[in-house]
């Protein structure tokens, strides 16, 4: 499987638990810090749920 490089490019001061709960499962806590993660349904619904914080890259 391919992986997916995901950046926090917008703060999680002032965001819902849930989209701050995401953010660090997929091991982004400050902006600007960089995860490479699996290609997967798990991964992408993670994404999707914080999408309007992230940037992706194949």
């Amino acid at each position: 499987m391919a992986d997916v490089t995901i950046k926090l490019v917008k703060g999680l001061a002032g965001k819902k638990k849930d989209q701050v709960a995401v953010c660090e499962s997929l091991g982004l806590r400050k902006t600007g810090d960089i995860t490479v993660q699996p290609d997967n349904a798990a991964t992408r619904g993670k994404i999707f749920k914080v999408k309007h914080l992230v940037e992706v890259t194949q």
